[in-house]
């Protein structure tokens, strides 16, 4: 009796991303809020001015960044001291119950479950980047660059080409056009493409700038290890020169 072949591997399965890099405030984690609470509260205890604008300033941007800008509405305390008091209660609500946000859980365990690693970029410090890594499911975020690892935050890229860098020393020959990275601000966007990244934005407190992302869909609510298979023949297709073969 004749031999058949072997089937061929699903192509969707093929394309996969090589690895997904993950944002973590307002994309996996519903953290904004925490963030929030304690700014405004300071902001007010110390005589300042709060205001949506200001929130809004924050958003996605290096702690120390932020902090400045606390300071320029009023909190009179260190840039260091400020930190470690915001942080320390957004670690403490992490730890008491993660916030996911809408489906990155679930997408996060399929991609584990399709042997796609995953890597958390934040500009968060260690501390609360540790303490969702921890937290997240096994094999799921087993990188982590946080905002006390580099020297320039985002929307500059060094943060996701460290990433980029860690990830290869795991996974050989590793490029930015193998991965895909998922965002929700405008900065984290613009510091993903800038590294080469195919990129998803998710926007969750701050509407993103149209065409500025891959792609951008409303929730990770649904969605499949197939969906970012075709961010990256989308970003493909769209490198001059390329062929869209992904």
């Amino acid at each position: 009796m004749p031999r058949h072949p072997a089937p061929a591997p699903d192509d969707r399965a093929r394309r996969l991303p090589r690895a997904v890099l993950w944002d973590m405030d307002g994309t996996l984690v519903d953290t904004e809020p925490l963030w929030n609470a304690v700014q405004r509260r300071l902001v007010v205890e110390h005589g300042g001015t709060w205001s949506e604008d200001l929130a809004a300033s924050l958003v996605g941007r290096p702690l120390d960044e932020g902090a400045r800008r606390l300071q320029a509405a009023g909190l009179d305390l260190p840039v260091q001291r400020i930190i470690d008091l915001t942080m320390d209660e957004v670690v403490q609500g992490v730890v008491n119950g993660v916030p996911w946000r809408p489906g990155a859980r679930e997408l996060l365990v399929a991609l584990a479950e399709a042997g796609v690693p995953g890597a958390l970029v934040t500009m968060s410090h260690a501390p609360l980047a540790r303490a969702l890594a921890e937290r997240a499911p096994a094999g799921t975020l087993d990188v982590v660059v946080s905002g006390d690892m580099v020297s320039r935050g985002k929307p500059d890229p060094e943060a996701y080409r460290l990433g980029l860098q860690l990830l290869a020393e795991r996974t050989p020959g590793l490029t930015a056009a193998d991965c895909v990275a998922v965002e929700d601000s405008p900065v984290g966007v613009g510091a993903a493409v800038a590294a080469g990244l195919p990129t998803v934005g998710v926007p969750s407190v701050l509407p993103l700038p149209a065409g500025l992302a891959t792609v951008e869909w409303t929730t990770l609510a649904g969605r499949t290890p197939a969906d970012l298979a075709a961010v990256r023949r989308i970003a493909a297709a769209r490198r001059p020169g390329a062929d869209g073969a992904g």
